[in-house]
């Protein structure tokens, strides 16, 4: 802990999931033959292309509708778009990048403190919800900021939400809580 009662808490962004349009119909088949790191996927009728950098996994539907997964920011989603969109062009595509929108980013982060999870769950009811039956972490739901905290008895916590800035913001609200509940470390 840092004097003052503040701690620095490391969160790391492990995966920005984001989706964009390239409002032309893409030829799955061609993209399949004349792409690299591409896996064409017939039975589900999409086309899985890899970057190296930034690296990231596109799913591509014949529609023009693209989805990348991988990036660890949201500036590294948007720069593996605009190369996945650029890549479809020089493969003879009509393509005009659009719509482009991060839907979905993952974070974890490491407490320096154990937490009680039955103290935390029975503390925060009705949002927490935890059920050691079934997974080993609360679960805890933040409505507004549209993120869900999965808060292990180790101290490590991974939270899912909209944007980085949700993210840290539900870290931020949801610090003092744990820490409540919270036992050192041996």
């Amino acid at each position: 802990m840092e004097p003052g009662g503040d701690v620095a808490l490391d969160i790391i962004v492990s995966n920005v999931v984001a989706v964009f349009r390239v409002r032309c119909h893409l030829n799955l088949r061609t993209i399949a033959l004349e792409g690299l790191n591409v896996i064409y996927k017939p039975e589900v009728g999409k086309v899985l292309m890899k970057l190296r950098k930034p690296k990231i996994t596109a799913s591509i539907w014949s529609s023009g509708k693209i989805i990348c997964t991988g990036a660890t920011s949201e500036e590294d989603a948007k720069l593996g778009a605009r190369r996945l969109a650029r890549v479809l062009q020089k493969l003879g595509f009509k393509v005009r990048f659009s719509d482009f929108k991060v839907v979905n980013v993952l974070a974890v982060c490491s407490l320096p403190f154990q937490i009680r999870l039955i103290q935390f769950a029975k503390n925060n009811r009705p949002i927490a919800s935890y059920e050691p039956e079934l997974h080993p972490a609360v679960s805890y739901r933040i409505k507004h900021l549209k993120a869900t905290i999965q808060i292990f008895s180790t101290g490590s916590i991974t939270v899912t939400g909209p944007s980085v800035q949700n993210v840290a913001t539900a870290v931020e609200q949801i610090y003092p809580l744990l820490f409540e509940c919270g036992r050192a470390l041996r």
